[in-house]
């Protein structure tokens, strides 16, 4: 699976400027957590998870509580890969904080397999994206992610497609196995 990321920046300004959070050149501001194989790579000036790589990549200079998270990425046909947001080190992001879902929605390995959670530009396992449809394999498509307070908000290509207040949320089963939602 191949998944390239490019221009990874917050506002941490009170001006509301963003901090380019990857560099361009190396992953010495990162960490990755459960490396498999390369794990992740810097490959023409982007983060790339190659074949068989991946794990989880967490930006250690500080945490954000708060925050507009702006990426661009593109994917090898049949890619799955997500944005973990608010989570430890530690556990399965998607329950121990939340995972911004990240897929080729349109491969035919998926094809009638997926639940409405699992599309992209979800809020994995709680909210389901509605028109988070991708771009084709290969092409780059721009997400963002808005997160103030309970409030969730995810943008596809310029269209919002979560809009959730982790609040509502209510249903114990989802509680249950997303317990990072509380974070």
């Amino acid at each position: 699976m191949l998944i390239v990321l490019l221009a990874i920046g917050m506002p941490l300004a009170a001006d509301g400027g963003f901090v380019r959070l990857f560099n361009g050149k190396t992953l010495d501001d990162w960490t990755i957590v459960n490396q498999k194989g390369p794990g992740y790579v810097v490959q023409d000036g982007k983060i790339v998870c190659p074949k068989h790589g991946g794990g989880n990549i967490f930006y250690k200079r500080r945490e954000f509580a708060n925050f507009v998270l702006r990426l661009e990425y593109r994917m090898e046909p049949g890619g799955n890969n997500g944005v973990g947001i608010r989570a430890p080190l530690e556990g399965r992001i998607s329950q121990v904080g939340m995972e911004i879902q990240i897929l080729d929605d349109d491969s035919p390995r998926y094809q009638g397999k997926l639940r409405a959670y699992q599309y992209n530009g979800s809020v994995y396992g709680v909210f389901a994206a509605q028109g988070g449809k991708p771009k084709p394999p290969w092409k780059w498509n721009k997400m963002e992610i808005r997160a103030e307070g309970r409030r969730i908000q995810v943008k596809v290509n310029g269209r919002t497609v979560v809009d959730g207040d982790l609040g509502t949320v209510n249903d114990p089963k989802v509680r249950a196995a997303h317990p990072g939602i509380a974070r």
